[in-house]
């Protein structure tokens, strides 16, 4: 009886050890190569250190060249997941082409261009869409305040902005000017937005724009100007995007994602867990979630490749 038992104790064990050996042979491994958009990157670096919680042996890289040069990454195959914060542009549709790149575009959340000056600036709390204009648009002979508005200082104004390579200089030139990439060129060009913050909180005047997560990040630092589209004065916020009141300068944030990338279950399952986190992550980075309806639309959409292929 007793060597019954020990016998039915041994086979118990091997259960038990073969059922922990198929447990850890089913743990996810692998790598994701993420890059883009330094406005996502913040919202992607959350879901990456959120995901790496549950999935360990997973390594996830999250890089932030903009959103121009992570199309070029991602156009050549070297990224399986671009950071956007704008639509892809035709020349970059054609290189995705040329490499055999095909791609589903997700959305993960609402954002706000936020114009910022110094803390001490007490003149400049509002502009007009025409006064960001003349501002910014190219060849601009703007160089002090007071030839913005005549009662404005009579000092010298130091811009600041996103280089060419960023989404958000895209985005910007766009709605402000009526074409992307019309800019004036005679600015402080960041690839990292934490320059622009530090050189805006050190000079009284200065001035710069960026995505509402730098600025909600950074609000004790700096202060904000209200944006009037010809409907009053709004300020940025996560109700004032929301319900695009903070109209032209609201705008979608994406991830595109490489369709062949999304057949590895890493991969997979790290969209399907952006898209079940991205409205509580995003909020808590300083962007507006979506309704859920939204999210649910695009894990439809996800979804849908993944049985296509």
């Amino acid at each position: 009886m007793k060597k019954l038992v020990f016998i039915i104790s041994l086979a118990i064990l091997a259960v038990s050890c073969g059922e922990k050996k198929a447990e850890k042979a089913a743990e996810l491994t692998g790598s994701i190569a993420i890059d883009g958009s330094g406005t996502v990157y913040p919202v992607s670096e959350a879901v990456a250190e959120e995901f790496l919680k549950t999935e360990p042996n997973v390594k996830v890289t999250v890089g932030e060249s903009g959103t121009g040069g992570g199309f070029k990454k991602f156009a050549t195959g070297v990224t399986d997941i671009s950071d956007a914060s704008r639509e892809i542009k035709g020349k970059e549709i054609e290189l995705c082409k040329e490499n055999a790149i095909e791609y589903i575009k997700l959305t993960v959340a609402l954002d706000g261009i936020t114009v910022v000056i110094n803390k001490d600036n007490t003149w400049a709390k509002s502009m007009t869409t025409e006064e960001l204009k003349k501002l910014w648009e190219p060849n601009s002979t703007i160089k002090k305040w007071n030839e913005i508005r005549a009662e404005w200082p009579n000092e010298e104004i130091h811009l600041y902005g996103p280089n060419t390579s960023h989404g958000t200089y895209d985005f910007f030139t766009e709605v402000i000017m009526g074409e992307s990439g019309a800019s004036r060129t005679d600015y402080n060009a960041v690839s990292d937005y934490n320059v622009a913050v530090q050189g805006i909180e050190k000079d009284v005047n200065a001035l710069g724009y960026f995505g509402l997560s730098y600025y909600e990040e950074n609000k004790d630092k700096l202060g904000v100007v209200g944006i009037d589209n010809g409907s009053g004065v709004v300020l940025p916020s996560i109700e004032t995007v929301a319900n695009n009141q903070y109209a032209p300068l609201s705008r979608s944030l994406f991830i595109f994602v490489n369709t062949k990338s999304a057949q590895r279950p890493e991969v997979e399952k790290f969209v399907k867990f952006y898209l079940e986190n991205a409205p509580q992550l995003s909020k808590e980075v300083g962007y507006v979630p979506m309704p859920q309806s939204g999210y649910d639309e695009q894990k439809a959409a996800f979804e849908a490749i993944l049985i296509k292929k």
